[in-house]
């Protein structure tokens, strides 16, 4: 792990497993704690203002493991993100030390939201526009998370976030055609070398990525025509996966943009 800021030193910690080198950070400057609990991992990124210093995967922690790395690492502030709703000590543990803030549907934002069912947002997809927004202020933008689903989200360069639509995930596309089928096999995710298919697998393969490259690419094209100039954002875990294969103007893949939007969105709610 590289460690540019002058601040650090590395110092020994149990993540994943097995020992990773972390930084210690004096604690006179005031830094920013993210938190992003999924359904198998947790992500942290450690934040000073809008810059990422550090990020992590936890795969097994404890309360008092996450309690001494930000008490060690100076954090003031912390932000939390689940997928599902947080363990009722976690929080009340992280309010009692910091400023603490956990992400929900009432939780107040740098833009103006106004899809019609706030309850049923994904936190993931306001995080997302939060991102685009604080790396591209005062520009349309349309963010597109390639993980399980393919999320497509839009907010306008007058901070109005529009909404978006939900299609398929690449996985999930190739899943399907198996489970709904009698006699289709579940190929692997991986881009045949011919446009046309030559073989079942490739015939699968063939319409499942390209199925979805074309997609992206034309809803892309459909959103350009309503906010244009548009800037596209491309994230989630499939974004190096289909970034070179999409023809798209102003195209940026930002793998770190949910933990940069949660800080966005913690910054915007910070105690003076």
């Amino acid at each position: 792990m590289v460690h540019a800021n002058p601040f650090f030193y590395a110092h020994s910690f149990d993540l994943c497993g097995h020992s990773c080198n972390l930084p210690f950070i004096e604690n006179n400057l005031r830094l920013n704690l993210v938190i992003d609990i999924g359904n198998t991992r947790t992500k942290i990124g450690l934040f000073q203002e809008n810059k990422l210093l550090e990020q992590a995967i936890w795969q097994d922690w404890t309360l008092q493991q996450l309690l001494d790395e930000a008490h060690t690492k100076g954090v003031t502030r912390i932000i939390l993100s689940s997928v599902a709703h947080p363990n009722p000590a976690l929080v009340d543990a992280l309010s009692k030390h910091f400023f603490f803030l956990e992400l929900t549907h009432e939780t107040a934002l740098p833009f103006q939201n106004s899809y019609q069912t706030p309850l049923t947002l994904g936190k993931d997809r306001l995080a997302g526009i939060a991102g685009a927004q604080n790396l591209f202020p005062k520009t349309n933008c349309l963010v597109i998370d390639c993980g399980t689903c393919i999320k497509y989200d839009l907010i306008t360069s007058n901070a109005v976030y529009l909404g978006g639509n939900i299609a398929p995930g690449a996985a999930m596309r190739i899943k399907a055609m198996h489970h709904f089928t009698a006699r289709l096999p579940e190929v692997a995710q991986h881009w045949p070398d011919q446009i046309i298919g030559y073989s079942t697998e490739t015939a699968l393969q063939n319409g499942a990525l390209y199925g979805a490259v074309l997609e992206i690419e034309g809803f892309s094209r459909l959103f350009d025509q309503k906010l244009s100039p548009l800037q596209v954002l491309l994230t989630g875990g499939d974004a190096n996966f289909f970034f070179p294969q999409l023809a798209i103007d102003s195209l940026i893949v930002s793998n770190d943009l949910t933990m940069i939007g949660l800080n966005s969105i913690l910054n915007f709610n910070q105690h003076p």
